[in-house]
């Protein structure tokens, strides 16, 4: 039992100082309600019946220098004759203790259920207000596409138009064909039914001279319109792709976007610490640029830390293992480089043409550290994979050679 202690007072408070013998408390270690204080620091114990009822809400406790303060207010203004309420039997003790745990219980299941309406105010007000977001969103997109089908259609009307100056040019041209087309059919007919030779020649210049002038004024007529003058603008729809649209590949950039929007699903709901990254540092690829960068110029730490990002957001991406294992080799992170390897050529399957390239490159990286541990049997198996993948490689075949050379020399000297 805790017996020594002091304890002043004011007609509002009560201050009291209970000394600890070199125990160590917690704040959980100290219980308190309004008439029933305890203090539980095993093998120590103190507890107390207070006099009158205190406000436990305000009240407080410092636990410090080898003591605990308290700081009691009271409910009532008056001064106290004791600390403890005198003449205080084990049935009414127990009786204030069971209705302090019960009180205690009480508070705590209150505070319990108004987190939990809180909690459910608070669910509610971002459902609503992401409704709203949302509706907005949809509202401007409605908008955005009114506006493109207004801006169509005057295209379209001008378009008719343009289509109807050109039909009307071309059917007084052919006017002036088929009239053309008539003169010379009367033409002959005059020229067949001339009499003689001195009429014929007079008809003929009058016919020339008739002829001339009509074909003029015919010329006249037949003078094209001045084409109206006109910008075309051609609006491109946005895509996020590099490549022209093609409908051969509409159903593999759709699983791809969806593979992006739930990828961007799951970072937003699981890395709530990458709240504060921009939109462009939220993606695999733009990470794997910026550390292949960071790597050419010799910052292999930063280049690590970028693609340990990266794979956060996309573990599916083989050339992410493949790269960071470069970079563990430049740190002598040889068990990491091993890992990094593996990994990227588990996720290198089926094996076909197109990743020779990176399983060679994985099989390398990792013979080179497992080299590097002086494990040259297992390294030498990863150049032989390499050299089945690309036989043709000089570079890898005089390494396994000198790996081969290397295991005889440790052989014989054993």
């Amino acid at each position: 039992w805790l017996r020594e202690h002091s304890w002043r007072q004011t007609l509002t408070a009560v201050f009291l100082s209970l000394p600890l013998r070199g125990a160590r408390a917690t704040p959980a270690s100290i219980f308190c309600s309004e008439q029933y204080l305890k203090v539980s620091i095993p093998p120590f114990l103190f507890e107390a019946v207070l006099y009158a009822p205190i406000d436990d809400t305000n009240s407080t406790a410092k636990i410090g220098n080898g003591n605990i303060f308290f700081t009691l207010y009271k409910k009532e203004p008056a001064m106290w004759d004791s600390l403890t309420l005198a003449n205080a039997d084990k049935e009414k003790l127990q009786y204030l203790r069971e209705a302090a745990v019960l009180k205690a219980q009480e508070k705590a299941k209150e505070q319990t259920e108004a987190k939990k309406i809180s909690k459910q105010e608070h669910k509610k007000y971002a459902l609503e207000a992401t409704m709203k977001v949302e509706e907005a969103e949809r509202k401007r997109i409605e908008d955005l596409k009114e506006k493109e089908r207004q801006k169509v259609t005057k295209e379209l009307e001008l378009w008719k138009n343009q289509q109807k100056d050109g039909d009307k040019y071309k059917s007084i041209q052919k006017k002036g064909e088929l009239h053309q087309e008539i003169e010379r059919k009367n033409e002959k007919m005059n020229k067949a039914q001339i009499p003689n030779e001195g009429t014929s020649k007079t008809r003929l210049k009058s016919m020339k001279g008739s002829h001339s002038i009509f074909s003029q004024n015919l010329k006249e007529e037949q003078l094209p319109v001045p084409r109206a003058a006109a910008t075309v603008k051609v609006n491109f729809t946005p895509r996020v792709f590099p490549t022209a649209l093609r409908e051969s590949r509409v159903a593999e950039e759709e699983e791809w976007l969806h593979k992006q929007a739930e990828a961007r699903r799951i970072i937003n709901s699981d890395l709530s610490e990458l709240e504060d990254l921009k939109e462009e540092e939220k993606n695999p690829d733009w990470l794997k640029d910026k550390a292949n960068k960071m790597f050419a110029m010799g910052d292999y730490l930063g280049a690590v830390n970028a693609y340990n990002l990266a794979v956060r957001l996309n573990n599916k991406l083989p050339l992410l293992y493949l790269n960071r294992a470069a970079c563990h080799l430049q740190l002598r992170n040889l068990h990491k480089a091993i890992e990094d390897s593996s990994k990227a050529l588990e996720l290198l399957t089926p094996p076909v043409p197109d990743n020779e390239n990176a399983r060679v490159k994985a099989h390398v990286r990792r013979g080179t550290a497992f080299c590097q541990l002086e494990l040259y049997t297992e390294g030498l198996q990863d150049y032989e994979a390499a050299l089945k993948i690309d036989p043709r490689n000089k570079n890898i075949e005089k390494d396994a050679e000198k790996i081969r050379h290397l295991i005889q020399g440790t052989m014989q000297s054993s």
